[in-house]
Parts: C-alpha cells; structure tokens; sequence
C-alpha cells in the first residue's frame, strides 16, 4: 500500500508547499483579475506569467532566476506553472471559458479553505501526477517503490543529505566518488531519481534543498519540513536505518 497522506498538526501549508502555494495565487488572480488570459494558443498569457514569477517565490524559479535566462516570459519558461495549471484543470478548481480561465464553484471553496484540500492534492500529485517527459506507464511502475523511497528519505534526512547520498544507497552497483567518475548509467539513475522523486517531494514542500552558497551545478542538501512530519507517518519513524534490499 501507498504511505497515506494525511494532514495534521497546525503547520502553515501555504508557506511550506511551493505547490499549493501557487494554486492559491493562481486561483486568487483568477477570481479578483477577472480570469486568466490565454494566448491564441491556449498558454497563460505573458501579464499573468510574469506576475507569477514575481509572486509566486517558487524555489528556483523567482523573477530574477527566470528573467536571467528569458527577456520576456511566455508559460513554457516556468516550468512550476504547468503543474499547477495541471493540478487546478485535474481537480476542476478552474474552467475554460472562451481565451479565459476562471474559478469554479470548487475553486472558490478551495480559496476558503485551502488546507483541506491538501491530503487530495498531494496525493494526487505525489503519486500519480505524470510530469513532463514522463510516460504514464513509468509513473505506475514507480507506485511500488514510493514506501521504500519515503522511508529511506525519511531516515536520511533527519540530518541532511545529498541526492549522491540516497542514490547511492538504492543503487550501491554504480556509486560514483565524485561527478567526474559519474557513468552514463548512474547519471540516468541520479537524474531520474531528482526530478521524479526529490523535485516532487521539494515542490510539494515536503523536503527543502539547502543551496545556500554553492554554485549552480553542485547538488545541495535536502531536509525534511515541518510539513513531513505532519502529513506522513511511516514505519521508519523510529528506526535509525533501514535496508533497501
């Protein structure tokens, strides 16, 4: 069975999940902004994609990170605005209507308490959302593994680790010492395990990634957030290690 996910405890949701966070300002925007304009194409225009990356904090991806790359910002230039667009279409908090999307009736309830509907969400984005560039078999296939992955983080967490650290462990046959003696193989297993399992659990606001003085390219340290021990309770709760084989 899946580990539930099950909110409890006072904890600021919208604080700690990047995610949830962005839907609220999304459906917000909607409601007081008369809607959000589409291009002809059907994107989020540029005035709400910029006003997002101004608003939104998402890590990573703040006005500055994104204007350093882009002079203007079209959808496709954050990718944090395609999960949450997905997530608000999924959970029918927003409709089309014509070049506009607009709340819904359960949209403005989620707008008065967003916190109930975060078991739902992360649930659904956890477990079952398919990211860009991922097949929907992949994304089944990975259900098996969600309870060992959540407890192995679980346990190493507590005092920080790297994504070497974690991969290392499920995959001892291609540990590497340094990313210079990386393979093409533990390269694909490390990149596939940072943005279908850790990119997820960060943006979710379940783990946070310590980068604080390190260059672009250097991996940082990941640590639980309140937000894990509130929603997440797992056998490796009380246990100092655990074997992945």
């Amino acid at each position: 069975m899946l580990p539930e996910i099950k909110l409890q405890g006072d904890v600021d949701v919208a604080a700690l999940s990047p995610l949830l966070r962005g839907m609220i300002l999304a459906l917000s925007y909607a409601d007081t902004q008369e809607g959000i304009g589409l291009t002809a194409t059907g994107a989020m225009n540029r005035k709400f994609v910029h006003w997002a990356a101004v608003h939104f904090h998402w890590p990573d991806y703040t006005a500055d990170d994104l204007y350093s790359v882009n002079k203007v910002l079209n959808e496709s230039d954050m990718p944090p605005l395609w999960v949450v667009r997905d997530m608000l279409r999924h959970l029918k908090l927003l409709r089309r209507k014509k070049d506009t999307l607009l709340p819904t009736k359960r949209g403005r309830d989620f707008l008065l308490r967003p916190k109930a509907y975060f078991d739902l969400v992360a649930t659904d984005y956890l477990y079952s959302y398919i990211h860009d560039g991922q097949r929907q078999e992949e994304v089944r296939d990975r259900v098996r593994w969600w309870r060992l992955f959540l407890n192995l983080i679980n346990i190493k967490a507590r005092q920080g680790c790297s994504l070497k650290d974690l991969v290392s462990l499920l995959y001892p046959s291609i540990s590497y010492h340094s990313e210079t003696e990386m393979t093409v193989e533990a390269w694909t297993l490390k990149s596939q395990f940072r943005y279908n399992v850790i990119r997820p659990l960060c943006w979710l606001g379940l783990l946070h990634e310590d980068r604080n003085g390190l260059p672009l390219w250097q991996d940082g340290t990941y640590h639980k957030t309140p937000l894990w021990a509130a929603c997440l309770q797992l056998e490796s709760d009380m246990q100092s290690e655990i074997g992945v084989h």
